[in-house]
């Protein structure tokens, strides 16, 4: 039986390279989405696995998304959401709709596959965070924020799982060219890429190669790790 692997949030953008990508290395995948259902049905039928709908805010979806896609022996927890505003200009409900996918959706999401990984002794979990997690951003203080609690959280579980063979590591991507840099111009978008170092933005194929070293027996000895994939942004 081949490896099992669950990457959330996988209908586009870093989510879907991932899955193509880990697919490449022979994992069995099953495709998340919640909102973009054509894209997720197209892309499981490009690789020939499943795709499963479930709202990572709702844990009762989230048990189902577990149960639907059975144990998984890596779990890639990339599914979130933003937003951009002044954080006084954000409501209580906006930030807790944010909270709810981006951390408690990890959260419950960790819950229900580290069990199976205790049992086998073995098993592998990588959080996407980002480099505002690190360094924060103007702007987007709730998404920052969210994003710092990964990395600590990654910190933590790891200790906690070590000594049950399971490692635990968080991906902190930079600009990368998504839809989330939908809501910039291109002046805006150059202005990005030229803070970056490498002089370019990212791509999701680059954070995706780093999700599956990661994911990979080569990062064996790697785990309770942050690692930017941000081409020196933010240096």
């Amino acid at each position: 039986m081949g490896k099992k692997a669950l990457v959330t949030g996988s209908s586009r953008g870093i989510g879907a390279a991932a899955v193509r990508r880990l697919a490449a290395d022979g994992w069995d995948v099953t495709v998340h989405y919640n909102a973009s259902e054509d894209a997720a049905l197209a892309l499981a039928r490009e690789l020939g696995v499943r795709a499963i709908k479930a709202d990572v805010s709702d844990a009762a979806q989230v048990r189902d998304l577990f149960q639907a896609a059975g144990p998984a022996d890596l779990l890639v927890c990339n599914a979130g959401v933003a937003e951009y505003g002044l954080l006084t200009d954000m409501d209580e409900q906006d930030w807790s709709g944010l909270m709810a996918v981006n951390l408690d959706g990890v959260y419950r999401c960790c819950r229900a596959a580290i069990p199976h990984m205790v049992h086998k002794k073995a098993g592998n979990i990588i959080l996407v965070s980002s480099v505002w997690g690190l360094y924060g951003a103007s702007c987007e203080a709730a998404y920052s924020a969210s994003k710092a609690a990964l990395i600590g959280l990654c910190k933590a579980l790891a200790k906690e799982l070590g000594p049950s063979g399971i490692r635990v590591n968080c991906v902190c991507p930079g600009v990368i060219d998504t839809d989330m840099l939908a809501r910039f111009d291109f002046a805006d978008r150059q202005a990005l890429a030229d803070e970056t170092p490498l002089g370019r933005l990212g791509t999701p194929e680059d954070v995706a190669e780093l999700i599956a070293f990661l994911a990979s027996d080569r990062a064996g000895f790697i785990t309770g790790q942050a690692i930017e994939c941000a081409g020196g942004f933010g240096m």
